[in-house]
């Protein structure tokens, strides 16, 4: 989707009883305009809009509405916040303001009905969210075009690891790799933790020598303002026949949650798909987090796979993760996790790293 037909997508869903929405969360302002930065605002009217920033941005932002075509006002903030908002509050007629009420805190949101005079704030009631939860096909490639740097990152941390590695540095490795072969930035921080302490989900890489058994690795790589989401559990040294059980009930529930994500599926009866092999297999209290979640431009979005969106139906340009796990306090833990779209014919997976486990040394 062009930056011009995300513009359009949410004035189009701005409502009617508001004259212009506020933006102040900056991958919103990056949605909107395609634009990255810090420090500024993003007015949106229903046929109008308008980026303020200051000096550290200006050129870089006149310089991007130019190459993009996108048809907005850029502007320096200079002097004085309120006059500026009056300024093109009067040109346009604008007497309500939306805000991004999941956004701001209380001392911002008062601080923003101060600046905007005697004009009415209102809560903008998760209009741009809503725009960002169905990709079109090009947010889709861009994820894609991500995780596969991730899975580039992956395959060279099979050759590159060693017993004397660290967590930190294998966490480190699959940064450094990821952002000098195309990423933006890593997704998230990257959990790399080993042995004992891979039963817990998100785990902090340790400065310790990777420890036997299992090695999780939670990572993900930006692209273009779009991130990637994976995990993958490997072994380091020789699997017991415990932990071959483990690891491949996982993977069994997770193969089993993905014949069942399709459109028009509902999102919580995924979860308990999953939820009932691994509970079959004796393990269900030891599986405590929701199946999946929404990714795009945020780490975590809407939808949801998990009890909570029973009731819920998938829709075309969900993108959704699907990681079950198994976590065994102070012994070891597993996870499996892929990222795909919900299509009318299935799981689109975005993810192609082999699944299978892998025993290294």
């Amino acid at each position: 989707m062009s930056v011009t037909a995300k513009l359009l997508k949410v004035q189009a869903a701005l409502p009617q009883d508001i004259d212009c929405a506020i933006i102040t969360f900056g991958i919103s302002q990056r949605y909107i305009t395609g634009f990255d930065f810090q420090d500024g605002y993003v007015l949106v009217g229903h046929d109008w809009c308008v980026l303020l920033t200051d000096s550290r941005y200006i050129e870089a932002a006149n310089e991007h509405a130019s190459k993009s075509g996108l048809d907005i006002t850029v502007d320096t903030m200079k002097g004085s916040f309120a006059a500026i908002l009056d300024g093109y509050f009067t040109e346009h007629g604008v007497k309500t303001v939306g805000f991004e009420e999941t956004r701001l805190s209380v001392e911002r949101r008062d601080w923003l009905e101060k600046e905007i005079g005697q004009r009415r704030l209102v809560p903008l009631g998760g209009a741009v969210e809503e725009c960002r939860i169905r990709k079109d096909r090009d947010e889709m490639d861009a994820m894609i075009r991500a995780q596969r740097i991730a899975e580039s990152a992956l395959e060279h941390i099979y050759g590159w690891i060693t017993p004397e590695k660290t967590e930190k540095e294998v966490a480190l490795e699959l940064e450094f790799y990821m952002r000098s072969h195309g990423a933006e930035r890593s997704a998230f921080d990257v959990i790399a933790v080993s042995g004992s302490a891979s039963s817990r989900p998100h785990g902090v890489p340790r400065d310790v020598k990777l420890e036997k058994g299992f090695l999780t690795m939670d990572f993900g790589a930006v692209y273009d303002g779009y991130l990637s989401d994976m995990t993958r559990t490997i072994c380091l040294g020789r699997a017991t026949d415990e932990m071959k059980k483990v690891y491949s009930t996982v993977l069994e529930a997770q193969l089993a949650a993905i014949d069942a994500i399709k459109i028009g599926a509902d999102m919580g009866e995924i979860d308990a798909v999953a939820r009932k092999v691994i509970g079959d297999a004796g393990y269900g209290e030891y599986f405590g987090h929701g199946l999946g979640h929404g990714v795009g431009m945020e780490i975590h979005e809407a939808p949801g796979l998990s009890g909570r969106y029973r009731g819920k139906q998938l829709e075309a340009g969900h993108v959704i993760t699907c990681e079950p796990g198994i976590y065994l306090e102070h012994r070891f833990g597993v996870r499996i996790e892929d990222m795909g779209a919900a299509t009318d014919n299935g799981y689109e997976d975005f993810t192609l790293a082999k699944k299978e486990l892998i025993e290294i040394f």
